[in-house]
């Protein structure tokens, strides 16, 4: 590849099918057919990870795995092995953290700045085989000048693909990919630029900035940026901390019931509410999960004006979110409770009106 001067390098490595893929490695007769690591159907599991011969299959993470046996009877499922999973991830990161900044976003996937390296494109490219040669692990990778259009370019080929976008190419790169590649630019935003006539990242480039701003106003800016592939966040070598705490559950029997729905609910925020006060940390967003008896899945997340810890607190925005999302009688099969914009702080106790 032609050497060009590279003002940043930001590796983006994400482990391809990594749970599978752990399984494997300690059973290895599995490989090459439909693999799921997942709970099981009777007790109403999902789909934790899929191998890339279910996927074709379609099989698909957070599929129930009932309705994965159904649709591909011959799938295997199997328990994932936690702590292998977690060794196994040390290990990767290990390696990563041998050739500079490393900011691990989750266990299978990590920024490293090799911005100070000789030949980064190879560089890269001998990490991803490196990874492969000592934990017989597969890997994808991305490199770019960003975290932001590294990110998009590690899932470009998967399973074990390696995209380079050279300098002063991501805004061409980044061109015709749909709007919702795009980190920050969920469902929501991405209704609104629809609305708006912008579907993939050249219409959001194009669009004069005036027709953003009614909308989106000085946020307006960092999305015409974004599709630009204009990202200057660093790559952060903190101590990882999960960006957010959450927990479901999927209930034996679909319930409808309010008084089992709201018994259930505080268990789920109670269980929040201790994940995060063993971190020190305290929350402003709480998200709710509601997953109907036909599989429909609907988000729903509130912030609030200050930090929040206590389950009673986390409940209160949960329970409001409920009653604006569900009427008793309606069957829920799945619910879960996520507290996100983690923060420390004193965890001030806030006097939460909902009713």
């Amino acid at each position: 590849m032609e050497r060009v001067e590279w003002p940043r390098a930001i590796l983006h490595v994400d482990m391809d099918a990594f749970f599978v893929n752990v399984h494997l490695l300690e059973n290895p007769e599995d490989e090459g057919v439909p693999l799921a690591v997942g709970g099981k159907p009777g007790q109403r599991g999902v789909i934790a990870s899929a191998s890339y011969e279910a996927r074709e299959l379609g099989i698909r993470s957070a599929m129930a795995s009932s309705r994965a046996l159904q649709r591909c009877p011959e799938l295997k499922l199997v328990s994932s092995n936690r702590p292998m999973i977690r060794s196994c991830s040390a290990q990767v990161m290990d390696i990563l953290s041998r050739y500079g900044t490393l900011e691990r976003m989750s266990v299978d996937e990590a920024f490293v700045d090799i911005s100070s390296q000789k030949n980064p494109p190879a560089l890269a490219k001998t990490i991803l085989e490196r990874i492969k040669d000592e934990t017989k692990l597969p890997a994808s990778g991305g490199l770019s000048t960003s975290k932001l259009v590294s990110k998009i370019a590690s899932d470009f080929e998967k399973p074990e693909g390696f995209t380079v976008v050279l300098p002063g190419t991501e805004s061409k790169f980044l061109a015709p990919l749909e709007i919702r590649k795009i980190y920050g630019i969920g469902p929501k935003t991405a209704s609104l630029l629809n609305k708006l006539g912008v579907k993939i990242c050249s219409d959001l480039v194009s669009i004069d900035i005036q027709k953003l701003l009614p909308v989106f106003g000085q946020y307006s800016v960092r999305l015409k940026n974004k599709a630009k592939g204009i990202d200057d966040r660093p790559v952060d070598s903190s101590p990882w901390i999960a960006k957010q705490q959450g927990t479901e559950r999927t209930f034996e029997k679909d319930v409808s019931d309010s008084t089992i729905v709201e018994d259930a609910l505080l268990e789920l925020c109670t269980e929040v509410s201790q994940s995060i006060g063993r971190m020190g940390r305290s929350a402003r967003t709480v998200t709710l999960k509601l997953r109907w008896s036909n599989f429909d899945t609907i988000t729903r997340q509130r912030t609030v004006p200050g930090e929040i810890h206590q389950a009673v607190d986390i409940y209160k925005v949960a329970k409001a979110l409920l009653y604006d999302n569900w009427k008793p009688g309606k069957p829920i099969r799945l619910m879960g409770v996520s507290a996100s914009r983690l923060g420390v702080s004193d965890q001030q106790k806030l006097p939460l009106e909902f009713e």
